[in-house]
């Protein structure tokens, strides 16, 4: 009888606060959202994966929905107009990212650019990384090593050719190859040589190093969600994250002492009297160089952490996210031999026969264009743009939003939703022939490099790189896939990561085009 009456008690106790946060959303006019329990909120409906969860939330709820993680209040949209009236005239509100552990842990204490919070640090960050990594001027500097890098892939492919379709890894070429380029990009040694980054059984204890250390796992605290509870997370999360902040703390530090001594000992053989020397390191356009040099003036601002933090963010935001679209663009291409033949001849007619293509030829391929803005509609790396953070209260769609609530931006649901996007599910790049945006009123459909202050600031550098690779593929080498079956396009998620991957990593077969030949066989 006991268990009973307690049972009964808790159902009245759960009643009573329903009615009493029911009757609190109607007052407030938050947006539609399911029962809600207190203390854990909806994380009782939320079953994993949760962005399937949420999907079918959205579509019984409607595209502005209001749900609870445990104490945490989120806002997911996937309506065009409500992202648009976010990242307009909220903007400044929604600039802010969640103060979550793994920011203080991982991200030296929220000062990397990605995480940290909307203010002086951060417009501070933005305005540097901007200047010396991702401006135009900056991007043309750099230009010359995505060249040398992208040139390199070619050359060792056309190297290992052995006068039939040759099986390449491709995923674990693209892997390689970003890596390098961001490194190098930065002003450091590559990580990988030449034939390491086609020949898949060397550089690969590098490449599982690398990746155990920017390709992060999601850790999930407790105190993310129930504030009260952050004690919990010292003996598990907590001793995780500083564990793997270590050796990655370690590892970076070790690329800018690197750094240190190779400016040390040119310095210290250079006949330059102080002045020269200063003006000698002052015009290295390098962007590590640059730091260290702006260190040496304001050392109390550009600590080593800020410098590590602005490699980490090159890393951690920019290697898989950049690796993973090459290799969904490539698998569509096999897939739709058509549309590769049509990029080739797109290709063929501007550069012709006797030379490569360079990044500086970009701009005269706008299908090429097409088929990345595709491949990037279809294939998001994650179900959500990274979350954002109200600094105030406001009003979205006609609903009152709450300051302190999470935004979540439904990327996925958005770029593949049939009343937005026609036959989403079909790879079409002639659907950007027309500019996305050009009717004002559609509102925001199509975001892969975030949108507002927040937006990506790597997304110049990231459409260089896809452009230049994919292109000079295509250019150079003719590609069949492996024992002539459709290339299994399966995306599975990733729990621990929350981001998408392809379940089956891509390998297809290739050979040199005759037409090539000859350029090719002078590299």
């Amino acid at each position: 009888m006991g268990i009973q009456y307690l049972a009964v008690l808790i159902l009245v106790v759960l009643f009573i606060s329903y009615k009493l946060l029911h009757t609190k959303h109607q007052q407030k006019n938050l947006p539609p959202s399911p029962l809600s329990l207190p203390i854990i909120g909806h994380l009782r409906i939320l079953k994993p994966p949760i962005h399937i969860t949420i999907g079918k939330l959205l579509q019984k709820y409607g595209p502005i929905l209001y749900i609870r993680f445990g104490a945490r209040p989120v806002l997911v949209l996937s309506s065009p107009a409500a992202i648009k009236e976010c990242f307009t005239k909220n903007d400044i509100i929604f600039a802010n990212r969640p103060r979550l552990l793994a920011g203080k842990h991982l991200f030296y204490n929220y000062t990397v650019l990605a995480m940290a919070p909307y203010g002086d640090l951060w417009r501070n960050l933005r305005r540097l990384t901007t200047t010396e990594i991702f401006s135009t001027t900056s991007l043309d500097v750099s230009s010359n090593v995505r060249n040398e890098e992208a040139s390199a892939v070619v050359r060792e492919m056309y190297k290992a050719y052995s006068g039939e379709f040759m099986k390449v890894d491709l995923k674990l070429i693209f892997s390689k190859l970003t890596y390098n380029n961001l490194i190098r990009i930065l002003g450091m040694k590559p990580f990988f040589v030449d034939d390491e980054i086609v020949n898949p059984e060397k550089g690969r204890d590098t490449m599982n190093k690398l990746e155990s250390l920017f390709v992060v796992n999601g850790i999930v605290a407790i105190g993310d969600l129930f504030p009260s509870l952050k004690w919990v997370d010292h003996w598990r999360v907590e001793k995780i994250m500083l564990k793997l902040f270590k050796k990655r703390d370690k590892f970076m530090q070790n690329m800018i002492n690197d750094v240190r001594a190779r400016r040390l000992s040119a310095s210290s053989s250079s006949s330059f009297n102080t002045v020269e020397d200063k003006k000698e390191r002052k015009e290295s356009k390098a962007p590590i160089d640059v730091l260290l040099s702006l260190q040496k003036s304001e050392p109390a601002y550009y600590t080593d952490d800020i410098i590590k933090g602005i490699i980490l963010m090159m890393f951690d935001l920019g290697t898989e996210t950049t690796a993973s679209t090459m290799q969904w663009a490539m698998s569509l291409l096999l897939n739709h031999p058509e549309v590769l033949d049509k990029a080739r001849r797109e290709i063929d007619h501007i550069v012709g026969y006797d030379r490569l293509l360079s990044e500086s030829d970009l701009h005269k391929f706008p299908y090429l264009h097409n088929i990345i803005n595709e491949t990037l509609r279809m294939y998001t790396l994650g179900p959500y743009l990274p979350p954002h953070e109200s600094s105030d209260d406001c009003t979205i769609g006609g609903y009152n939003i709450p300051k302190g609530t999470m935004l979540l931006v439904n990327q996925l649901g958005l770029q593949n939703d049939p009343n937005v996007w026609p036959e989403p599910m079909m790879f079409k790049p002639e659907r950007f022939e027309k500019r996305i945006g050009e009717n004002e009123n559609e509102g925001i459909k199509w975001i892969p490099f975030g949108i507002g202050r927040r937006a990506c600031p790597g997304e110049g550098l990231a459409r260089r790189f896809l452009g230049l690779t994919l292109g000079l593929l295509i250019q150079c080498f003719d590609w069949e896939r492996v024992g002539g079956q459709m290339v299994d396009m399966t995306v599975k998620f990733e729990m621990e990561r929350g981001s998408f991957h392809k379940a089956k990593p891509l390998a297809a077969i290739y050979k040199p085009r005759k037409l090539l030949s000859n350029v090719l066989s002078q590299l």
